[in-house]
């Protein structure tokens, strides 16, 4: 039988230094194509999940697997192009500031040796659905913390990973915007069977999109509502933001994708 899981945690513990574990006894199986919200009061351990996930800090102890392979004695290479099946996105965005906002969203489509054709296409058609078309040769230092945040999430979705993680992505945006991105993630999910980690503060948002959560407190981690069920359907939001459809979009991206792997 087809093992169908993306990430896996096995008595996994972390910490910094030789400070205490910031997470304790940490076993959890996440299926390819599930979509869980994470939360937990600032400070709890929903980054440090994150940045384990990633590949950015080692376990102190326990095992991690990610799309079935054991992660803790991988090389730099191997866990590099493990990191080509994964996006991240960060509260400090982490942009280059001698790029344009064009050039910080082309970046991974370079890394993997793109034409500068088609990396102009598709990144153009990204930046016109985060609504930032018209910002894609500014440099990333002018942009709002909002603004910069929906460049960062360009960068993330153009390479259409299959395991996206995102810290906060909404935290700095309207409620209009907000929409716009959760869209664009429920899409991936829907569309691609991306599998998503969203950490937020947002109780609106965890009300409003009906997906599971994961629970970090007192350095544990807990899953509530449905673990282990069918992703749930995410239900409309009362204020939809005006632009592309998002189904539109990503068959489009998804079309457009397909015609590079087969030029």
């Amino acid at each position: 039988m087809e093992d169908n899981t993306a990430i896996s945690f096995a008595n996994v513990g972390a910490r910094y230094d030789n400070a205490r574990e910031v997470l304790s006894d940490v076993s959890f199986n996440i299926s390819s194509g599930a979509f869980y919200f994470l939360s937990g009061a600032s400070g709890a351990g929903k980054t440090t999940l994150l940045r384990l996930i990633y590949q950015l800090h080692k376990p102190s102890r326990g095992q991690i697997k990610l799309f079935g392979h054991v992660t803790n004695d991988m090389t730099r290479d191997e866990i590099a192009n493990l990191r080509h099946k994964m996006a991240i996105v960060f509260q400090e965005y982490s942009l280059l500031s001698h790029m344009s906002v064009f050039d910080n969203v082309a970046l991974p489509l370079r890394v993997r040796g793109l034409s500068e054709a088609k990396i102009k296409k598709l990144v153009l058609k990204v930046l016109e659905w985060v609504g930032l078309a018209k910002y894609a040769d500014a440099n990333p230092k002018t942009l709002s913390g909002g603004q910069q945040q929906r460049v960062s999430v360009a960068r993330a979705i153009i390479i259409q990973p299959s395991i996206l993680l995102a810290d906060e992505p909404t935290g700095n945006l309207d409620d209009e915007n907000a929409s716009r991105l959760m869209e664009l993630f429920v899409q991936m999910n829907k569309t691609f069977g991306t599998t998503i980690i969203l950490a937020t503060h947002s109780t609106k948002l965890m009300e409003t999109y009906k997906f599971p959560v994961i629970h970090v407190e007192n350095h544990k981690v807990n899953f509530i509502g449905t673990h282990g069920s069918k992703t749930p359907e995410a239900p409309k939001v009362t204020k939809v933001w005006k632009g592309p459809k998002p189904q539109n979009y990503f068959s489009e991206l998804s079309k457009q994708f397909e015609d590079i792997g087969n030029a």
